[in-house]
């Protein structure tokens, strides 16, 4: 079936309501409201065989049943239809138009009523056909809802003649039952459970057939209009509310009987105190005319037709249709039980211009009400409306989820779409396609941002559809707002999308930052940095380059295993943790050109780093980096403590820069600069003397006078300016000149309190009887006598001193004589195998097996010459002399004492005795 064009009948309502210009105006914001109201029902035209069918004949009245479809049409032609309008049967047993069809409840028996006074039933699965007389047009037909299953095959009809039938089969064959009579036409008729209702000229009664009686009358609606211009509708909600759609007035009847059915289908009396109890629970008026009624769950579907302006009462032919072609389409509306409008929506049948009230028709599919709950049908349990005019059958049911989200998805309500899907409602497939539209949507909303955010939830996992997105993106040159959101994994997308990604933050300045921070989160692995590295790299000195895209090109060099050139991008961005890397990578080749850059960084780290390194830069490249440096201020102050950490490790090192060093201590640092002027040899005099003076540094001038050999200037600068006595004694003591003391008591003469510390401070270096001979008659030196005390004590102390020292040098004196004498008189015996391995003989005597004795005098013998002298042999007291000399040498060897024992047990200590020869 083809989809059918709805109109929103709201503002057809506005047109025919005759309202104030300043009533339309109040209520125009709440117009709009209503506007977009959702449907309530969609529409498709019935396809199949209808087109073929209406195409010669036109479509009069219309019955459903759970699994067919009857259609009557005016050639007096009934056929049977499946759901999708392919006719399955056709029976042709009227001479004129098929004015009413009923089915039985179970679907199998099709009564139709003819203008031709027949009615005639029909099997329809097998050629059972009956067919009963009248003679004069029946309006209405009912089968007994049973008629199938009871032998006494029983249905209702009705027409002109103004009589009701009741027709069933008994033992001699059919026989009719008159009902009622004698009220005018009857003009509907339905019958459900055990109650008959039907419609006449004075109004509606129901005739109860379980006890045979009429049990309730419902008057007619006053200023109702002719039936042959509109006929009643009856509609039997269930086994107890009867529907009354009559003109313009609709009626809602509750009817409660005294009997239940049996187990054998049956409907068994129930005594009961009361009387059958009938209340009309709900009645209205309405603006439009009724052309046909059924339940919506809790509420009524009405097919309004609404009159051309000049139709009025006028009596129209119910065949031929209006030449004026005045009519207004008809409408279906929901409304409640107190009238309240649900939906309105307007049909744009085929011909509606000339169609009159009784061209139409309404009729629903049998459902379970206790199905709806909560405005929603359980599935399959929806009800069918099929709206019938002469050349159109229209199929209207209730709109599912998936039309209720494609109709927020028409009005731009995405987001609330999205809600929908997302609360289960409808398909799973559909989470895709509302997805996809509520992104096209915010994207010609040109809401990136917040398309964007939506990604992650609406494209979930499908690797396919992140990838066309970000592709979508790029090319509206909006990709970086998607970046953050794009997953790494689950799914994890192809390189290319992630490198376009990267690209696209890094040609734009206001992303740098994004680019950095999603450099650092996304893993390297997903990605090749060599896209995204030659995309940054032109705008190196350039004025896009900024640090946070300096920092990410420096991560993606990490990722490349550009180790260097990550050290020079670092340095530049003065990155503490250069100096780490450095020493991970093992970069220093690659700081020769940093040094201002470490420097300024942490100079603390960078001056280490440099003197370990110096073998690789020079301290000359050093210094020239950083006095071309542009912060001068700063660098000479890096330039002092490199130089000064250079001079602690090697004095000589930077020898060629002690000029300069001199005046970067005078600036920075005056406290070691006379340690640096008395430990270097290589800065000049007069420049650091002049550099002294300028920054006014006393002491540090005194050493380099002393250094000049301007000794007197800088004995003045040191009473003179720095007023220190006992550093000028210092210094006059160190030069061990005497003309210097002269010029030092010259010098204090004139100043008694200089005189007092002179005299106090002399003392081991001057006479001070030389110094008080020097003191002018009359000069009051302050504290004098103390001072003379104090001299006098110093001088008994220091003569004590010497004396003391005097007397422990010469016992010192007296008893390392003792010991040297003691070991020159001691003799050791030496032998071959402590000799061989130690010295090499060249005489005879060295190769033989010979004992040596040797004394430390410096003299030795062979044993067996000390024994065997050619001097002694003849004489025995000779022999004994020299045998008693050897008993005493041996007695020697015997003398023993600390320092002796050392020398028994460290013999390699002892003199060379094997260069000595024994005598012959």
């Amino acid at each position: 079936m083809a989809p059918f064009p709805l109109e929103n009948g709201v503002e057809g309502d506005d047109e025919r309501e005759e309202e104030d210009e300043e009533e339309e105006e109040e209520d125009e914001e709440v117009e709009d409201e209503v506007d977009e109201e959702e449907p309530r029902l969609k529409y498709q035209r019935m396809g199949g065989s209808i087109p073929s069918l209406l195409a010669s004949d036109a479509a009069s009245c219309i019955a459903v049943a759970e699994r067919m479809i009857a259609l009557g049409t005016h050639g007096g032609t009934v056929h049977i239809l499946d759901f999708l309008g392919n006719q399955v049967k056709e029976f042709s047993v009227h001479a004129s138009v098929v004015n009413d069809l009923s089915f039985d409840v179970e679907g199998e028996y099709i009564g139709s009523c003819s203008g031709d006074g027949s009615v005639v039933i029909n099997s329809l699965f097998t050629d059972e056909r009956m067919k009963f007389e009248y003679h004069q047009p029946m309006k209405a037909v009912a089968l007994d809802p049973d008629y199938a299953r009871r032998m006494s095959r029983r249905f209702v009809a009705g027409g002109l003649a103004g009589h009701l039938y009741l027709n069933s089969k008994k033992w001699l064959g059919y026989r009719d039952q008159v009902l009622h009579s004698g009220e005018g036409s009857i003009h509907a008729v339905k019958w459900r459970a055990s109650l008959v209702a039907w419609a006449n000229d004075a109004g509606v009664k129901v005739y109860d057939t379980a006890n045979d009686q009429r049990i309730t009358f419902i008057e007619k609606p006053r200023g109702s209009p002719r039936p042959e211009l509109l006929l009643p509708h009856l509609v039997w909600q269930d086994d107890t509310l009867l529907v009354i759609g009559w003109g313009t007035s609709v009626k809602i009847a509750s009817i409660r009987t005294n009997h239940h059915k049996a187990t054998n289908g049956s409907y068994r009396q129930v005594p009961l105190s009361g009387m059958t109890q009938v209340d009309i629970v709900a009645s209205f008026q309405t603006s439009y005319l009724i052309s046909g009624l059924a339940p919506f769950g809790d509420a009524l579907v009405a097919l309004a037709y609404i009159p051309g302006d000049e139709d009025g009462d006028k009596d129209f032919s119910s065949t031929a249709p209006s030449r004026r072609g005045n009519a207004q389409r008809p409408e279906v509306r929901i409304v409640t039980w107190n009238n309240d409008e649900l939906s309105t929506d307007a049909l744009p049948v085929h011909g509606f211009e000339h169609y009159r009230a009784n061209d139409y028709s309404l009729a629903h599919a049998p459902f379970s009400g206790s199905s709806y709950a909560g405005g929603q049908w359980a599935a399959g349990d929806e009800p069918l409306y099929y709206i019938v005019s002469p050349k159109d059958v229209v199929i209207a049911k209730p709109r599912d989820t998936e039309d209720h989200i494609a109709w927020l998805l028409q009005h731009g309500w995405h987001e609330k779409a999205l809600a929908v899907v997302e609360s289960g409602q409808g398909r799973s497939e559909l989470l895709d396609e509302v997805g996809s539209r509520y992104l096209d949507h915010l994207i010609v909303e040109r809401k990136y941002g917040e398309a964007a955010s939506l990604c992650p939830k609406l494209l979930r996992g499908s690797a396919s559809a992140w990838e066309r997105w970000v592709f979508h993106f790029a090319h509206l040159r909006q990709l970086p707002v998607l970046v953050p959101y794009m997953p790494t994994e689950n799914p994890r997308l192809r390189d290319t999308a992630y490198e376009v990604a990267l690209v696209a933050l890094a040609t734009n300045p206001s992303f740098h930052k994004d680019l950095l921070s999603t450099v650092k989160s996304w893993p390297s692995v997903i990605y090749s940095a060599l896209p995204v590295i030659s995309a940054i790299e032109p705008q190196l000195n350039t004025s896009s380059m900024t640090d946070s895209l300096k920092e990410a090109l420096a991560e993606l060099y990490v990722i490349n295993g550009q180790y260097e050139k990550v050290f020079s991008l670092y340095a530049d961005l003065m990155k503490p943790e250069v100096f780490d890397f450095i020493d991970k990578y093992n970069l220093h080749d690659a700081i020769r050109g940093k040094v201002v850059q470490l420097m300024m960084l942490d100079c603390k780290r960078a001056v280490p780093l440099l003197i370990q390194n110096r073998d690789l830069i020079s301290p000359l490249e050093v210094v020239k980096q950083l006095l071309n440096a542009v912060d001068k201020s700063a660098c000479r102050y890096f330039l002092h403590l490199y130089l000064h950490s250079l001079f602690e490790v090697n004095p000589h090192a930077g020898k060629d820069f002690h000029d300069m060093q001199v005046e970067l201590y005078a600036d920075y640092d005056p406290k070691m600069l006379l340690p640096f002027l008395r430990s270097s040899q290589h800065y000049t005099l007069e420049k650091a003397y002049e550099i002294c003076i300028k920054r006014d540094l006393m002491r540090e001038q005194v050493f380099i006078l002393g250094r000049m050999g301007n000794s007197k200037q800088a004995l003045a600068v040191i009473i003179n300016k720095l007023g220190d006595i006992e550093e000028a004694v210092e210094f006059v003591t160190m030069q061990h000149d005497d003309e210097l003391w002269e010029e030092l008591i010259k010098q204090c003469l004139h100043k008694p309190e200089m005189v007092g510390i002179l005299l106090e401070h002399t003392v081991g270096n001057l006479d001070p009887l030389y110094i008080v001979n020097k003191v002018p008659n009359g000069l009051e030196i302050p504290r004098l006598r103390d001072r003379l005390v104090k001299i006098i004590t110093d001088y008994r102390t220091e003569t004590s001193l010497r004396h003391g020292c005097n007397d422990i040098l010469k016992a010192d004196c007296v008893n390392l004589l003792i010991k040297y004498y003691k070991e020159a008189r001691h003799g050791i015996s030496l032998g071959n195998e402590e000799d061989e391995p130690r010295v090499k003989m060249s005489d005879t005597h060295a190769s033989q097996n010979v004992s040596v004795i040797v004394f430390f005098c410096c003299h030795g013998y062979h044993t067996t010459c000390l024994m065997d002298s050619s001097y002694t042999i003849s004489n025995k007291k000779e022999i004994e002399a020299t045998s008693l000399e050897a008993e005493t040498y041996d007695d020697y060897n015997g003398y023993v004492d600390d320092e002796d024992e050392e020398t028994k047990l460290d013999g390699p200590r002892m003199r060379c005795i094997l260069c000595t020869t024994a005598a012959s």
